[in-house]
């Protein structure tokens, strides 16, 4: 029964490790957290996206092995919850700005000067989509 579960953590370490190597590769390679201080105009403040990615990342993973349950009041989960959209977005614009996403995609669709129509599209269709599971998974 021991050397099962000592098999479990060590697959369970490795598997970590390598998710972890990926999005690490991931970031640098494309250069996502420069890119996204330029767009922002704030240079200054890179190590503090830096921590922020990390910070982030743990704790996602300590929420993912464990059910927390906060019991906090809206009026702080709001701005924590509108915090971390924008980060969210501002980091997928980074992405998205760093592989030239946008020109490709209306390339490839046939809307070459209409890439305005192409970017509310998305918006409108990410926002659509929050609303959607908000609505149904989370009051349903």
């Amino acid at each position: 029964m021991t050397i099962k579960i000592i098999a479990v953590m060590f697959l369970g370490l490795a598997s970590g490790l390598a998710v972890g190597s990926g999005f690490v590769a991931f970031l640098t390679v494309l250069g996502i957290i420069p890119r996204l201080t330029q767009l922002s105009k704030t240079m200054k403040m890179i190590r503090q996206y830096e921590w922020a990615v990390i910070i982030g990342a743990l704790s996602g993973v300590l929420a993912s092995l464990r059910d927390p349950e906060f019991g906090l009041s809206p009026f702080f989960l709001i701005p924590l919850g509108l915090t971390g959209g924008i980060f969210v977005g501002m980091l997928a614009a980074g992405l998205t700005e760093a592989v030239n996403v946008f020109p490709i995609l209306a390339k490839r669709i046939r809307l070459d000067g209409e890439i305005v129509i192409l970017i509310m599209a998305i918006v409108l269709g990410k926002i659509a989509g929050s609303i959607f599971q908000w609505v149904y998974f989370v009051h349903h």
